[in-house]
């Protein structure tokens, strides 16, 4: 049974820990910083996932591989954005010029 409803968006939690985390998304909170590069999070756990980001790229393990032609990623992300490339999906289109593109982070950057 999930009794905890977010007053945001409707979205219901078992817990409230889980309540009080998500609402983070709503008001941009972001408490929990990674010490190495100070980049913050709205939950513990994505920054520890954040954290062996890091560790993999400093290590050079690449457990993340295309099916597709066998390259290896450090991170799961950076994976399913190279699939697009097998895929020809482009999700990130501009709003001015219509342009698309595989990341969002090039939607960004044009």
């Amino acid at each position: 049974e999930r009794r905890h409803r977010c007053g945001a968006c409707g979205k219901a939690f078992k817990k409230s820990s889980h309540l009080r985390s998500h609402s983070r998304v709503h008001t941009g909170e972001r408490p929990f910083p990674c010490p190495a590069c100070g980049k913050a999070f709205h939950s513990q756990a994505n920054l520890l996932r954040h954290r062996l980001d890091h560790r993999r790229l400093h290590t050079g393990e690449r457990p993340f591989r295309c099916q597709e032609c066998g390259k290896s990623f450090a991170i799961a992300v950076r994976l399913a954005e190279h699939r697009r490339i097998h895929t020809g999906e482009r999700p990130y289109g501009c709003g001015h010029c219509g342009k698309s593109y595989r990341s969002f982070s090039n939607l960004w950057k044009h």
